[in-house]
C-alpha cells in the first residue's frame, strides 16, 4: 500500500479596498452551504448593501453570483469549498465611509471556541486590522478579544443544531449587527 502524504497549501491571500458612501451598509454572510435560507436573498437586498462580504462555506458559487445582483462581494474560501482562482483564503479589506476608515481581515476559520486564534490575531495584526470577520462555527459573534474586534456573521445556510438562520450588517461607527433570516427582524442573543 502506498504511503500517503499530504502536502500543505500556501494561504492565498488578498487585498482590496471600497470607497463607500457616507451611512453606507455592509451586509455579511457566512455558511451558504449552496442552499441559502429562502428569504435570504430578499432580506439582504432590503438592507440596500453597497457591499456584501461572504466569509466561506460557500459550496456552489452561483450563490455569490446571486448575491452580485444585489451588490458587489468579497468572498474567502471555507473549507468545504474548493481552491478556485478566485477565492483566496483571507483578504484583507480597507473599508472607507469619507473620511472614517476601517481595516478588516476576512477569513472563514478564526475563532478556537469562544476565543481568536493566536495565528489569526498575528495575521490580522500583520496587516494593519481592527475587525476580524469570519465563519464557520455558524454560530452568530461579536466580541473583542487580543485587541482586536470579532465577528462571525452566524449562517444564511441550513439550520445547524438548534442555531438561529441569520446574516451580519455593518455600518460606519464600525456598529455590527445581526439579521433573523426567519423574521427579517434585528437578532439578539437570547440571555439563560
Amino acid at each position: 500500500m502506498a504511503k500517503r502524504t499530504s502536502k500543505k497549501l500556501p494561504r492565498r491571500s488578498r487585498r482590496a479596498s471600497h470607497r463607500l458612501s457616507s451611512g453606507a451598509r455592509v451586509v455579511i454572510v457566512a455558511d451558504t452551504h449552496s442552499r441559502p435560507h429562502p428569504e435570504a436573498h430578499r432580506l439582504v437586498a432590503e438592507q440596500q448593501p453597497e457591499l456584501i462580504l461572504h466569509a466561506g462555506d460557500i459550496g456552489d458559487l452561483s450563490v455569490i453570483e446571486d448575491l452580485e445582483t444585489i451588490a458587489p462581494v468579497v468572498s474567502v474560501r471555507g473549507n468545504i469549498d474548493a481552491r478556485g482562482s478566485f477565492v483566496p483564503d483571507d483578504v484583507h479589506l480597507e473599508l472607507s465611509w469619507g473620511d472614517e476608515r476601517l481595516d478588516v481581515f476576512l477569513t472563514h476559520i478564526a475563532l478556537s471556541g469562544v476565543r481568536l486564534r493566536a495565528d489569526v490575531a498575528r495575521a490580522a495584526k500583520a496587516v494593519g486590522a481592527s475587525l476580524v470577520v469570519c465563519g464557520h462555527s455558524h454560530i452568530p459573534f461579536l466580541a473583542r478579544d487580543r485587541g482586536l474586534q470579532v465577528f462571525n456573521p452566524g449562517s444564511i445556510g441550513p439550520r445547524r443544531f438548534r442555531l438561529p438562520i441569520v446574516f451580519g450588517v455593518l455600518e460606519p461607527g464600525p456598529r455590527l449587527s445581526h439579521v433573523s433570516c426567519e423574521t427579517g427582524e434585528p437578532w439578539l442573543p437570547v440571555a439563560v
